[in-house]
């Protein structure tokens, strides 16, 4: 009887032992929970949190492409409202939702594209996307979340079948030069010479030529007349009213179609406007130019790090194995030089957004190189925005198709979720992983994501500090330093396929006693000041 006891208290131990091994994923970082999916578990968040601060992550959705609520096909604002606990859950510590802490909505105002870049009317929410009071609804979650929300706002065109512009052509058909709406859009007579390097489409109405740069279907407003900027400030407050945070600025530097100068008279105009109904606005521009023409626009506004994005960007460029030295040097320089302009501008890196080609496809998951440009810009000072689906390696191109419905694919949720491609989507070669099987693999990508940006809001030096570059001699391996509040991080990238060892004593100013974190391919271990990186592999040290 003994025996039998003892043995089976053995088998108790042994199949006790066992579960607990089973709660763990093989990297020992990720704990798993009742349902199979994978918590960050070894992440310690500060006791308090700084809220409302704006160096926050941003989650880009493409509102029709995100999730689908009604079963019609096309994400909706209930479908985002249903995500939320996978956006964010509400609690920091829980290590289950995303963590993001700032949504862009791409936009939602009624439109006859699937895109919405062409809007007939501002103050209607487009029927497929749902009502005003859905968006009500999704900002009041995402402020109980204190998750900001910003709206894509296309201020430059409209469309066609917006009643501004009918309301136009109506003016110049009864040759009534006293209706407010008879300059509302930029028009030459056809008798007029057209200028050069601008297109105007012919209108319907007499000799009529009307300014659409972007495409007939989208004819752009006169920003000289009184009523064109009444019309659209009246816009942005309306929505601030609302309790949106703030907007992300369509096509900024086409204001005045090549004339950045008065482009931007008119930003500081606008923005100083809506500032004053809400001192702590979010606003990043779309500047898509080299640094000379951005540099024009960051006295007034936050603009996208485009020169840091696509393939051929220093991210990705410094993710395959590139000199991290070159990466932060560059850094330093660009924060020198917009805080020189405006000492509250933010980096705002990104890798793709809606109108580029997805990172999937030239960044692989197998390789790398996707947990190593995320490790780069995620881990980086300032307010970086993710594309949606960026987490889960989502793919798309434009490829010979020539569309860029190929960048804005469905969602994978692989849970029944109907949301489908939109119109004029020929790509078919999508990942085959969901977000259902992604987060049940603990080394996935979409667990890494969520790591890094617990990483990142445990040590919010990173995001805010003071940034100062190392260089680090005879090897690729580099890092900075980030100061706040009497408090310094070190962060330490590896982009190469070789374990890397860094002596601390000849590279930082100060010491540092303890491995805060670790993310890559590899581990990473900090012995005196000797800290050791594996392969693709950066740590946090404090």
């Amino acid at each position: 009887m003994k025996r039998v006891l003892c043995v089976l208290l053995l088998l108790m131990m042994l199949f006790t032992s066992c579960l607990a091994e089973e709660r763990y994923d093989s990297t020992g970082q990720y704990h798993l929970n009742d349902q199979g999916e994978a918590i960050v578990d070894d992440i310690v968040l500060p006791e308090t949190i700084q809220e409302n601060d704006l160096h926050r992550v941003f989650y880009e959705i493409f509102v029709g492409s995100f999730s689908d609520s009604n079963g019609d096909g096309i994400g909706d604002l209930k479908g985002i409202i249903n995500r939320m606990d996978y956006l964010n859950d509400g609690d920091p510590t829980s290590g289950l939702s995303l963590g993001i802490e700032g949504i862009w909505l791409t936009p939602i105002f009624a439109s006859p594209s699937y895109h919405k870049y062409d809007v007939t009317d501002f103050y209607t929410i487009d029927p497929a996307f749902g009502s005003m009071d859905d968006l009500k609804a999704l900002i009041n979650l995402c402020h109980q979340r204190d998750v900001k929300l910003i709206l894509d706002l296309p201020i430059n065109h409209t469309s066609t079948q917006n009643r501004w512009f009918k309301n136009f052509l109506n003016a110049h058909l009864m040759h009534n030069p006293g209706n407010g709406y008879y300059d509302f859009y930029v028009w030459l007579d056809g008798n007029d010479a057209l200028p050069s390097g601008r297109h105007f489409a012919k209108a319907r109405v007499g000799n009529l030529f009307y300014e659409a740069n972007f495409s007939d279907s989208m004819p752009e407003p006169d920003f000289d007349q009184p009523i064109v900027r009444q019309a659209l400030l009246d816009v942005a407050k309306f929505y601030l009213n609302l309790g949106v945070d703030g907007f992300r600025f369509d096509a900024a530097k086409y204001i005045y179609f090549g004339d950045n100068e008065k482009s931007v008279a008119f930003w500081k105009w606008y923005i100083g406007e809506l500032k004053q109904l809400k001192p702590d606005l979010y606003t990043v521009a779309e500047v898509w130019d080299g640094d000379g023409i951005i540099d024009q626009y960051i006295p007034m506004t936050n603009c996208f790090n485009f020169a840091a994005s696509q393939a051929n960007g220093i991210i990705a460029e410094t993710a395959k194995a590139g000199n991290v030295n070159r990466f932060t040097a560059y850094i330093q320089r660009y924060l020198d030089r917009v805080h020189t302009l405006n000492k509250n501008a933010m980096n705002i890196p990104f890798v793709s957004n809606h109108d580029m080609d997805r990172a999937a496809g030239y960044l692989t998951a197998a390789s790398g190189q996707m947990k190593m440009a995320a490790n780069l810009y995620l881990l980086s000072p300032g307010s970086p925005f993710i594309y949606y689906g960026e987490e889960i390696g989502l793919r798309g191109s434009r490829g010979g198709a020539n569309t860029d419905a190929n960048r804005r694919l469905a969602m994978l949720w692989g849970d029944g979720d109907t949301v489908q491609d939109p119109e004029g989507a020929t790509y078919d070669k999508q990942s085959p992983y969901s977000v259902r099987d992604l987060a049940r693999m603990g080394d996935s990508l979409y667990n890494y994501y969520k790591r890094l940006l617990l990483i990142r809001k445990a040590n919010p030096e990173i995001a805010q500090g003071e940034y100062t570059a190392l260089n680090l001699p005879d090897t690729k391996a580099g890092g900075f330093l980030c100061t706040l509040d009497g408090q310094t991080v070190a962060v330490f990238h590896n982009t190469t396929p070789r374990t890397v060892t860094i002596d601390l004593s000849a590279v930082a100013p100060q010491p540092f006693s303890t491995l805060a974190a670790f993310a890559g391919m590899g581990s990473a271990t900090l012995d005196g000041t000797v800290l050791t990186l594996e392969e693709q592999t950066s740590a946090v040290l404090r």
